[in-house]
């Protein structure tokens, strides 16, 4: 998947679409002015700036993704990791933990992670 850079507008846009999808244009500026107090105009220029970017697709006035919420929200975390912490992950949960306390459920279900990932590696 190829770097999509995203404003906070802009995610919120996307978001509503990963919601809804598909959806019709039409659809889509009725639920932008509603969620984001947007005119049609804008709608539409945020979807074609999208469509341009490779996340959404507007066909036949059919408004779908073309990139998953989940694979894109993945993608940005990775590059954060890589950006901020020379992509090291126990750098940034260490960052996080300094700040933020988990819980011993987080603790468990991170550590549920970390035992899955190691039987995959031993297959």
């Amino acid at each position: 998947m190829k770097d999509i850079e995203l404003g906070t507008v802009q995610e919120r846009f996307a978001d509503i679409v990963w919601a809804n999808e598909p959806l019709g244009s039409g659809e889509l500026v009725k639920l932008c002015e509603k969620e984001l107090g947007w005119k049609k105009p804008t709608t539409y220029t945020v979807l074609r700036k999208l469509c341009e970017k490779g996340l959404l697709k507007n066909e036949d006035g059919v408004v779908t993704t073309l990139i998953s919420r989940e694979d894109f929200y993945s993608a940005k975390s990775e590059q954060i990791i890589e950006d901020s912490y020379e992509g090291s992950l126990p750098a940034f949960i260490a960052a996080f933990t300094s700040r933020k306390k988990l819980s011993n459920a987080e603790v468990d279900e991170i550590q549920q992670m970390i035992d899955a990932f190691k039987k995959g590696e031993k297959k």
